[in-house]
Protein backbone atom coordinates (compact mmCIF):
# COMPACT_ATOMS: atom_id res chain seq x y z
CA UNK A 1 0.00 0.00 0.00
CA UNK A 2 0.52 3.51 -0.38
CA UNK A 3 0.68 4.97 3.33
CA UNK A 4 2.73 7.70 4.46
CA UNK A 5 4.45 4.87 7.13
CA UNK A 6 5.93 3.20 4.51
CA UNK A 7 8.56 6.06 3.89
CA UNK A 8 11.31 7.86 6.28
CA UNK A 9 10.32 11.04 7.55
CA UNK A 10 13.59 13.94 8.38
CA UNK A 11 14.08 12.93 11.93
CA UNK A 12 14.63 16.51 12.55
CA UNK A 13 10.96 17.55 12.21
CA UNK A 14 9.42 14.83 14.47
CA UNK A 15 8.34 15.71 17.50
CA UNK A 16 9.17 12.69 20.20
CA UNK A 17 7.68 13.91 22.87
CA UNK A 18 4.27 14.31 21.13
CA UNK A 19 4.60 10.77 19.91
CA UNK A 20 5.54 9.34 23.39
CA UNK A 21 2.22 10.74 24.27
CA UNK A 22 0.29 9.23 21.50
CA UNK A 23 1.55 5.66 22.10
CA UNK A 24 0.54 5.73 26.02
CA UNK A 25 -2.34 6.84 24.71
CA UNK A 26 -2.88 4.44 22.39
CA UNK A 27 -3.40 1.02 21.41
CA UNK A 28 -3.17 -1.69 18.70
CA UNK A 29 -6.88 -2.47 18.97
CA UNK A 30 -7.77 1.24 19.06
CA UNK A 31 -5.07 1.87 16.42
CA UNK A 32 -6.27 -0.75 13.94
CA UNK A 33 -9.82 0.19 14.67
CA UNK A 34 -9.17 3.17 13.40
CA UNK A 35 -7.78 2.72 10.73
CA UNK A 36 -11.17 0.36 9.91
CA UNK A 37 -12.89 3.27 10.25
CA UNK A 38 -11.20 4.91 7.32
CA UNK A 39 -11.22 2.03 5.19
CA UNK A 40 -13.31 2.88 1.95
CA UNK A 41 -17.17 2.41 1.85
CA UNK A 42 -17.30 -0.83 -0.01
CA UNK A 43 -14.45 -2.84 1.65
CA UNK A 44 -15.99 -1.30 5.13
CA UNK A 45 -19.55 -2.56 4.06
CA UNK A 46 -17.50 -5.88 2.66
CA UNK A 47 -16.17 -7.00 6.11
CA UNK A 48 -18.40 -5.45 8.28
CA UNK A 49 -21.02 -7.93 6.45
CA UNK A 50 -18.39 -10.68 6.49
CA UNK A 51 -18.09 -10.26 10.12
CA UNK A 52 -21.07 -10.26 10.93
CA UNK A 53 -22.08 -13.89 9.30
CA UNK A 54 -19.56 -15.26 10.59
CA UNK A 55 -19.94 -14.47 14.03
CA UNK A 56 -23.39 -15.56 13.57
CA UNK A 57 -22.20 -18.80 12.06
CA UNK A 58 -19.92 -19.03 15.67
CA UNK A 59 -23.03 -18.43 17.91
CA UNK A 60 -26.02 -20.70 16.00
CA UNK A 61 -23.79 -23.13 14.21
CA UNK A 62 -20.92 -24.25 16.02
CA UNK A 63 -18.61 -22.10 14.46
CA UNK A 64 -19.86 -22.80 10.89
CA UNK A 65 -20.94 -20.17 8.28
CA UNK A 66 -24.47 -20.03 7.75
CA UNK A 67 -25.58 -22.41 5.55
CA UNK A 68 -28.34 -19.93 3.98
CA UNK A 69 -25.75 -17.78 3.22
CA UNK A 70 -23.67 -20.31 1.00
CA UNK A 71 -24.39 -20.83 -2.48
CA UNK A 72 -27.00 -23.43 -3.60
CA UNK A 73 -28.52 -22.84 -6.91
CA UNK A 74 -31.35 -25.47 -6.18
CA UNK A 75 -32.10 -23.16 -3.48
CA UNK A 76 -31.71 -20.11 -5.24
CA UNK A 77 -33.86 -20.97 -8.79
CA UNK A 78 -36.20 -22.63 -6.90
CA UNK A 79 -36.81 -21.08 -3.70
CA UNK A 80 -35.60 -17.45 -4.65
CA UNK A 81 -33.31 -17.14 -2.41
CA UNK A 82 -31.10 -14.63 -4.47
CA UNK A 83 -29.25 -13.31 -1.55
CA UNK A 84 -26.86 -16.33 -1.79
CA UNK A 85 -24.65 -16.02 -4.95
CA UNK A 86 -23.41 -12.81 -3.20
CA UNK A 87 -23.52 -13.63 0.74
CA UNK A 88 -21.35 -16.77 -0.51
CA UNK A 89 -18.58 -14.21 -0.90
CA UNK A 90 -18.80 -13.68 2.49
CA UNK A 91 -17.78 -16.56 4.18
CA UNK A 92 -13.93 -16.57 4.80
CA UNK A 93 -14.28 -19.57 6.51
CA UNK A 94 -14.19 -20.39 10.72
CA UNK A 95 -13.63 -17.38 13.02
CA UNK A 96 -10.31 -18.71 13.91
CA UNK A 97 -6.38 -17.11 13.04
CA UNK A 98 -6.98 -17.88 9.52
CA UNK A 99 -10.04 -16.13 9.14
CA UNK A 100 -8.27 -12.91 10.51
CA UNK A 101 -5.46 -13.35 8.38
CA UNK A 102 -7.47 -13.54 4.96
CA UNK A 103 -9.91 -10.54 6.25
CA UNK A 104 -6.16 -8.62 6.88
CA UNK A 105 -5.14 -9.79 3.09
CA UNK A 106 -8.86 -8.74 1.87
CA UNK A 107 -8.76 -5.20 4.28
CA UNK A 108 -5.13 -3.97 2.51
CA UNK A 109 -5.72 -5.50 -1.04
CA UNK A 110 -9.54 -4.42 -1.59
CA UNK A 111 -9.01 -0.98 0.25
CA UNK A 112 -6.06 -0.41 -1.45
CA UNK A 113 -7.61 -0.50 -5.12
CA UNK A 114 -10.86 1.62 -3.74
CA UNK A 115 -8.82 3.96 -2.98
CA UNK A 116 -6.80 3.74 -5.64
CA UNK A 117 -10.47 3.93 -8.15
CA UNK A 118 -11.58 6.86 -5.82
CA UNK A 119 -11.90 9.00 -8.50
CA UNK A 120 -13.64 6.70 -10.88
CA UNK A 121 -15.12 4.17 -8.14
CA UNK A 122 -17.39 2.23 -10.59
CA UNK A 123 -14.25 0.96 -11.58
CA UNK A 124 -13.66 -0.63 -8.75
CA UNK A 125 -17.21 -1.74 -8.35
CA UNK A 126 -16.72 -3.14 -11.78
CA UNK A 127 -13.87 -5.00 -11.00
CA UNK A 128 -15.58 -6.50 -8.09
CA UNK A 129 -18.46 -7.41 -10.17
CA UNK A 130 -16.04 -9.22 -12.79
CA UNK A 131 -14.42 -11.02 -10.11
CA UNK A 132 -17.54 -12.51 -8.74
CA UNK A 133 -19.19 -13.40 -11.31
CA UNK A 134 -16.26 -15.58 -13.04
CA UNK A 135 -15.53 -16.94 -9.57
CA UNK A 136 -18.96 -17.83 -9.61
CA UNK A 137 -19.18 -19.10 -13.37
CA UNK A 138 -16.14 -20.72 -13.26
CA UNK A 139 -16.70 -22.88 -10.21
CA UNK A 140 -20.45 -24.25 -11.18
CA UNK A 141 -18.67 -25.17 -14.60
CA UNK A 142 -15.95 -27.01 -13.45
CA UNK A 143 -18.53 -28.36 -10.90
CA UNK A 144 -15.90 -27.29 -7.54
CA UNK A 145 -17.75 -26.19 -4.38
CA UNK A 146 -17.77 -22.77 -4.22
CA UNK A 147 -17.67 -23.05 0.01
CA UNK A 148 -14.87 -20.48 0.45
CA UNK A 149 -15.88 -18.17 -2.42
CA UNK A 150 -14.39 -15.20 -0.21
CA UNK A 151 -11.11 -16.76 0.58
CA UNK A 152 -10.25 -17.52 -2.94
CA UNK A 153 -11.58 -13.97 -3.78
CA UNK A 154 -9.05 -12.57 -1.60
CA UNK A 155 -6.35 -13.99 -4.62
CA UNK A 156 -8.22 -12.29 -7.15
CA UNK A 157 -7.57 -9.22 -5.31
CA UNK A 158 -3.91 -9.56 -4.46
CA UNK A 159 -3.30 -10.58 -8.24
CA UNK A 160 -4.45 -7.26 -9.55
CA UNK A 161 -3.17 -5.08 -6.53
CA UNK A 162 0.08 -7.03 -8.24
CA UNK A 163 -0.07 -5.70 -11.67
CA UNK A 164 -1.29 -1.84 -10.38
CA UNK A 165 2.26 -1.85 -8.76
CA UNK A 166 4.51 -3.73 -10.57
CA UNK A 167 8.43 -3.20 -9.45
CA UNK A 168 6.85 -2.25 -6.22
CA UNK A 169 9.67 -3.76 -3.79
CA UNK A 170 7.29 -5.39 -0.79
CA UNK A 171 7.92 -7.02 2.35
CA UNK A 172 6.79 -10.04 3.03
CA UNK A 173 6.30 -10.86 7.08
CA UNK A 174 9.33 -8.44 7.50
CA UNK A 175 11.83 -11.66 6.79
CA UNK A 176 12.22 -10.87 3.08
CA UNK A 177 11.70 -8.28 0.28
CA UNK A 178 10.21 -9.49 -3.27
CA UNK A 179 8.59 -7.82 -6.13
CA UNK A 180 4.52 -7.02 -6.00
CA UNK A 181 4.19 -9.32 -9.15
CA UNK A 182 5.67 -12.14 -7.06
CA UNK A 183 3.15 -12.36 -4.34
CA UNK A 184 -0.01 -13.82 -5.64
CA UNK A 185 2.28 -16.73 -6.44
CA UNK A 186 3.87 -16.71 -2.68
CA UNK A 187 0.23 -17.02 -1.26
CA UNK A 188 -0.33 -19.73 -4.02
CA UNK A 189 2.86 -21.54 -2.59
CA UNK A 190 1.65 -20.60 0.75
CA UNK A 191 -1.60 -22.11 0.66
CA UNK A 192 0.29 -25.62 -1.02
CA UNK A 193 2.62 -26.00 1.93
CA UNK A 194 0.48 -25.18 4.56
CA UNK A 195 -2.77 -27.11 3.58
CA UNK A 196 -0.74 -29.96 1.58
CA UNK A 197 -3.36 -29.67 -1.18
CA UNK A 198 -3.41 -28.03 -4.69
CA UNK A 199 -4.27 -24.66 -4.57
CA UNK A 200 -6.47 -24.88 -7.72
CA UNK A 201 -9.24 -22.29 -5.87
CA UNK A 202 -6.18 -20.04 -5.41
CA UNK A 203 -5.00 -20.62 -8.98
CA UNK A 204 -8.10 -20.05 -10.30
CA UNK A 205 -8.42 -16.20 -8.40
CA UNK A 206 -4.71 -15.67 -10.15
CA UNK A 207 -6.57 -16.96 -13.57
CA UNK A 208 -9.51 -14.48 -13.61
CA UNK A 209 -7.50 -11.47 -11.95
CA UNK A 210 -5.85 -12.20 -15.04
CA UNK A 211 -8.22 -11.94 -17.43
CA UNK A 212 -9.92 -8.53 -15.71
CA UNK A 213 -6.56 -7.38 -16.16
CA UNK A 214 -6.17 -7.91 -19.47
CA UNK A 215 -9.80 -6.94 -20.26
CA UNK A 216 -9.25 -3.55 -18.42
CA UNK A 217 -5.87 -2.98 -20.08
CA UNK A 218 -7.55 -3.34 -23.85
CA UNK A 219 -11.20 -1.00 -22.67
CA UNK A 220 -13.17 -4.22 -22.55
CA UNK A 221 -13.75 -4.25 -18.65
CA UNK A 222 -15.36 -1.20 -17.67
CA UNK A 223 -17.98 -0.28 -15.87
CA UNK A 224 -21.13 0.31 -18.45
CA UNK A 225 -22.61 4.04 -18.91
CA UNK A 226 -25.81 3.95 -16.86
CA UNK A 227 -23.52 3.20 -13.72
CA UNK A 228 -21.05 6.08 -14.53
CA UNK A 229 -24.05 8.26 -15.35
CA UNK A 230 -25.59 7.57 -12.19
CA UNK A 231 -22.54 8.01 -10.10
CA UNK A 232 -21.76 11.34 -11.65
CA UNK A 233 -25.46 12.91 -12.15
CA UNK A 234 -27.45 10.62 -10.28
CA UNK A 235 -30.12 12.58 -7.99
CA UNK A 236 -31.62 11.05 -4.65
CA UNK A 237 -30.27 10.67 -0.87
CA UNK A 238 -28.21 7.33 -2.22
CA UNK A 239 -26.19 8.76 -4.98
CA UNK A 240 -25.24 11.65 -2.75
CA UNK A 241 -23.62 10.02 0.18
CA UNK A 242 -22.15 7.44 -2.40
CA UNK A 243 -20.23 10.53 -3.64
CA UNK A 244 -19.43 12.40 -0.27
CA UNK A 245 -17.72 9.23 0.70
CA UNK A 246 -15.63 9.02 -1.95
CA UNK A 247 -15.08 12.48 -2.32
CA UNK A 248 -14.02 12.27 1.90
CA UNK A 249 -10.81 9.88 -0.10
CA UNK A 250 -10.27 11.94 -3.04
CA UNK A 251 -9.18 14.50 -0.61
CA UNK A 252 -6.57 12.13 1.03
CA UNK A 253 -4.98 12.77 -2.64
CA UNK A 254 -4.39 15.88 -2.81
CA UNK A 255 -1.64 17.84 -2.24
CA UNK A 256 -1.48 19.88 0.62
Amino acid sequence: MYDSEFFSEDLDSVNFDAAEGDFSEDNTLTRAWDAFQKSPPLTKLYLSASFTATAIGYVSNNNDFPPYLLLDWKATLTRLQIWRPITAFLNFGPLNLGYLMTSHFVWTYMATLERLNHDTPYEFWMMMFFGGSTMILGYTLLQISPRFLGHNLSTFFVYVWSRYHEGLEVSLFDLFQTRAETLPWFFLAQTFLLEGEVPILDLLGIVFGHVYHYGRSVGIAKAPGFIREWYKHGQGGLANRVRGEYKKIGSDFELQ
